[in-house]
Parts: C-alpha cells; structure tokens; sequence
C-alpha cells in the first residue's frame, strides 16, 4: 500500500510540474521594442504588441523578436580594390526588423544572412573602385553597400537604415607610398605658395615704387608750376613796380615843369656819374660829348673851390 501511494504521488506531482510548465508557457510577457509571434502547431498565428499574451497550452508557441535598430559590427575582411590592392576593410551596419513574419518565416536566421550580404556587397562594390577612390569614397561606399543589400532585405523583412565604414587600411607598404606621396605633394605646395608670396611681393614693392614715382613726378611737377607762378607774380609786381615808379617820376617831373636849363643840369650829372663809373669804355652819344667835357670843367671847378676857400680862413 505504502508503496502504491509513493507511486501516485510521483504521478501528480509530475502532472502538477506539467500543468505548471504549460501554465507558464501559456502566459507570456512581450517587452517595449519586441513583438511576440505566435505558431500555431509550426503554423503562423499572428503577432501580437507589447505586454501580455496568453497562447493556448500544448499547441503553440511565442517566439519574440526585437524590433529596434540593431548595430551589427563586421568582421576585419580583406577585399580586392580594382588595381589589385588588397585592402582590409571593418564595416558596422545598422538593421530594423520592420516585418517580423517575413524575418521569421523568410530566412533561416536572418542574423547570419545579414552579415554574410554584407560581406558579398563589401567585396562586390570595392572592387569597383581604386585604391584613391576607396579611401577618399566612403559616403560613395555606405550608400552603394546599402543599396545592394536593401534589393534582398526588403523580402525579408528587414531595413537597412545605414552603414558605416570604420576601417579601409591598405598594406604597410602603400601606406609607406602614400605618405611619402603626401609629403611630395605638401612640399611641391609650399614651394608654389612660397613662389606666390615672392612674386606678390614684386609685385607689391614695383608698384610701391611706381606710386612713389609718380607722386614724386607729381611733386616736382606741383613744385615747378609754384616756382613759375611766384616768378610771374614777381615779374608783374617788379613790372608794375617799375611802372609805378616811372609813372611817379614822371608825374613829378611834370608837375615841376621843368625848364631846358634844369634839364641841362640833370644830363651833366648823370654824365658825371657815367664819367666816374670804373668801366673801361663809355659810348656816349655825340651830340653829349660837349656836355660831357664840359661836366669834367664842371667838377674839377667844384673839386677846386672848397680847397680854396679853406686857404684864407685857415
């Protein structure tokens, strides 16, 4: 009897564990961000949102799956560029599952297809491309790659939202080429922009000393028509000065009514001042000649006189 009650006990106690496990599997939680699909005997069912979902025991099957954007870091893989460089390029690329029963039910894993596409599609594009155009494409790179990829994900559900290439490093040795490239190319600038800046400054310094130049020209040109214009203005002033003079001269002359004797007297004095002059040779009119001998009597008459006056006084 002991026997057969421990037996019945171990019957309901494994019949107990059995409905508890279905009980368990019957009542479900789906997470924010994943959706809970439900196969009916293998079969899909539907799909159910977020929170609690309840599936009949024994017959079906919750299966969850993430529905956020996934980052999917690539492996380093090396690929062939079009001059036959072989280069090793890293990858991340950044999935949604936008259809859960085509990401299910269209690919075996859709995880591992995903990566080996973008494998093929990393190799197929960089081929294409030279060594210069891979490392100076790579917007070229993502958007071709994502291209390619998204003609077979789309059935499957799944949107590539992008891709981004981390990594395109060439062999050592073209590394090594394409420094000494840059350095050749760097040098070759800075002689251009040094020719440049020697050149402007030529340029700079001719014409400095062209303006200068011209402004001394300019200069000189102001200076010569101020000299000239002073010695015209003192011309005019001299000339209207002399005029002026004869003029006044001329007036009081007149004005004394001057009588031929008092002429007479004025031409002795200025031949006496002629005749005093140290010049070697004085052309005298001839019709003056009298006038100047007698202007010699004249003085040597005055020169006389005071010395004889002096005599008896003394």
């Amino acid at each position: 009897m002991s026997v057969t009650n421990e037996v019945l006990l171990g019957v309901v106690a494994l019949v107990l564990l059995a409905v508890l496990l279905q009980l368990r599997r019957m009542v479900n939680i789906v997470q924010q961000g994943q959706v809970g699909v439900v196969k009916r005997l293998g079969e899909y069912r539907k799909t159910h949102d977020p929170g609690l979902v309840v599936v009949a025991p024994f017959v079906d099957a919750l299966q969850r799956v993430d529905m956020r954007e996934i980052p999917r870091p690539g492996d380093r893989q090396e690929v062939i560029t079009k001059d036959n460089v072989v280069v090793t390029v890293n990858a991340t690329i950044f999935t949604q599952v936008v259809d859960a029963r085509q990401a299910l039910f269209s690919v075996a894993d859709f995880d591992v297809a995903i990566d080996a596409l973008a494998r093929t599609a990393l190799r197929s594009v960089i081929g294409t491309l030279s060594l210069d155009e891979a490392l100076s494409g790579r917007e070229r790179i993502n958007t071709d790659v994502q291209q390619q990829m998204e003609v077979v994900t789309d059935k499957w559900g799944i949107r590539i939202s992008r891709i981004e290439i981390v990594e395109i490093a060439p062999p050592p040795q073209i590394l090594q080429a394409l420094a000494l490239e840059k350095q050749a190319d760097q040098e070759k600038r800075a002689k251009i922009l040094q020719s440049e800046g020697l050149q402007r400054s030529a340029i700079n310094v001719a014409e400095g000393e062209a303006q200068a130049a011209v402004r001394s020209a300019e200069g000189e040109r102001q200076a010569a028509i101020l000299r000239a214009e002073g010695a015209r203005q003192a011309a005019l002033l001299e000339a209207e000065g002399r005029a002026g003079a004869i003029d006044a001269v001329y007036t009081a002359i007149k004005k004394a009514q001057p009588d031929p004797t008092l002429v007479a007297i004025l031409q002795l004095d200025a031949l006496g001042r002629f005749a005093d002059s140290d010049n070697a040779k004085i052309v005298v009119p001839f019709e003056s000649a009298g006038l100047l001998g007698a202007a010699q009597a004249l003085r040597s008459v005055l020169d006389a006189a005071p010395a004889d006056g002096l005599g008896p006084t003394g």
